[in-house]
């Protein structure tokens, strides 16, 4: 459907709407796969809204444990972070996984609409920023509440995700698959916990350790 230019102020506020209201902990099961290894493990994401969070994740018995921190759209850190950016190629994917988005750049050009029938809505955002556009479709309807997302570059779609979020007033992630075509590769969350009086010691914010 056609999209209409809208201000940056009003997509900021929508993307506000996607993050808790306090520090949040989501402890998830995830898995990835690509046309030559399988991987599945377990994870934890700590949030610190509006745009911080520290990333754990291990495999079975713990292997191939890392973590990081993100900023927005930036790794602050990441140990091994060739591990961390294998996992997660793409930091938009990764917040609109976990049913948040982050605000457009400064610069962005923004685009929405709004598509109401008697039992579906939805809001559709695009940032177009530079060589990358990001789409978000937030949908309530018979399927319940979901988020999806795509990321192009240069016109080649990179990554495509879905995110199924519960009915409480204010939604949280239940499920997400994340699909990039490019790599034949396949990401998928399961959560398992919802914590929204977590306390984040602040040295988790400096190292992994």
């Amino acid at each position: 459907m056609a999209l209409a230019p809208a201000s940056r102020d009003s997509a900021v506020a929508w993307t506000r709407t996607t993050l808790p209201r306090g520090a949040t902990l989501i402890r998830f099961r995830w898995r990835y796969e690509d046309e030559r290894v399988k991987y599945a493990g377990r994870g934890t994401a700590r949030i610190a809204p509006p745009d911080s969070m520290r990333f754990d994740y291990a495999g079975p018995l713990g292997l191939g444990a890392g973590a990081a921190v993100v900023v927005g759209d930036s790794v602050i850190w990441a140990d091994p972070e060739e591990n961390f950016r294998s996992l997660v190629p793409a930091l938009p994917m990764l917040w609109a996984a976990l049913a948040m988005v982050q605000p457009p750049r400064e610069g962005a050009a923004v685009l929405g609409a709004v598509d109401s029938t008697e039992n579906r809505r939805r809001v559709i955002w695009r940032f177009a920023q530079q060589d990358d556009t990001l789409d978000y479709v937030a949908s309530t309807g018979p399927a319940g509440r979901v988020l999806e997302a795509e990321w192009r570059s240069r016109g080649k779609v990179m990554a495509r995700s879905r995110t199924q979020l519960d009915a409480q007033a204010h939604p949280r992630p239940v499920s997400a698959r994340v699909d990039f075509p490019e790599a034949s590769a396949r990401f998928e969350l399961t959560v398992g916990v919802v914590d929204t009086a977590a306390v984040i010691p602040p040295e988790l914010w400096r190292s992994r350790r």
